[in-house]
């Protein structure tokens, strides 16, 4: 069995399959968790959970790119996202269904700002620590983006943690930075996320080798990330098993054992039953 903690099969790009994709990944040992990245993506995953209540499961939440209108184009990937304004309470209606194991993604997401621009970077820390603040009121743990902000996320935690206004953890997902970053979240208490680009890059091999599989979750962030062999196609949660090898492969473990542990480690973020 595993568990792909990061998908989205409540996006468009399986408008016309994302039941099938479903069936095909219960029926081979694959549960996973579909992430919203603003309303309607957030409902959708929640409708899906709901009509597959074994091994399929929801986060909700605004992603940070979603609050203003832009249109994103990148090698693999290219959206047009609407300006939404974070409704607090609407969220938190849709979070307390039981079916919502997480609140995310939220985060901060620097990489599409144009000239540093500071007051786009407020407007996502005030979503991010809005978000948070929703996370620790539900008692959800959270999923993290992050892309060019490690720091800033990093000093927001720690911040609300010392606080102690922050006791929820989480998972930092599609990690992407070094291994002190890396244990910099681990030593706060959440779990760091690799997906398909392990197996076509190796710039992560050092932050995979450092961290305990203990703290180590795997996901597929499908549609997109596609790992080897099927880059180029439509990612999908069977393909989660990809990654696993890889892990495997760089910490020379066996892959049963990737395979085990990693399952453990998101059932116990997750409260996945």
């Amino acid at each position: 069995m595993l568990i792909d903690t990061h998908a989205h099969l409540n996006f468009k790009a399986y408008k016309e399959d994302g039941s099938e994709v479903i069936k095909r990944s219960l029926k081979n040992g694959v549960w996973l968790i579909n992430v919203g990245a603003e309303w309607d993506t957030s409902k959708r995953a929640v409708e899906y959970a709901e009509k597959y209540p074994k091994g399929v499961f929801a986060a909700v939440g605004l992603h940070p790119i979603h609050l203003q209108k832009q249109e994103i184009k990148e090698k693999n990937f290219e959206v047009v996202t609407k300006a939404e304004k974070f409704d607090y309470e609407k969220y938190k209606t849709l979070a307390q269904n039981p079916n919502v194991v997480a609140i995310g993604e939220i985060g901060l997401d620097y990489y599409h700002i144009e000239n540093d621009d500071q007051e786009t970077k407020l407007l996502q820390k005030q979503l991010f620590l809005k978000q948070l603040d929703l996370a620790e009121e539900l008692q959800k743990p959270v999923i993290i983006h992050c892309r060019n902000a490690y720091q800033d996320i990093i000093d927001i935690l720690k911040l609300k943690i010392e606080n102690r206004e922050l006791t929820v953890k989480g998972i930092i997902h599609s990690f992407l930075g070094n291994y002190k970053q890396a244990r910099q979240y681990r030593e706060m208490g959440f779990k760091i996320a690799f997906n398909g680009i392990i197996t076509f890059a190796r710039d992560y091999d050092k932050v995979i080798l450092d961290a305990p599989l203990e703290d180590i979750l795997l996901e597929t962030d499908c549609p997109y990330l596609a790992p080897a062999p099927y880059r180029g196609q439509r990612n999908e949660p069977l393909y989660v098993i990809e990654v696993a090898k890889k892990l495997a492969e760089i910490k020379k473990i066996p892959l049963e054992e990737v395979i085990n542990q990693t399952t453990a480690n998101a059932k116990k973020v997750f409260n996945l039953v």
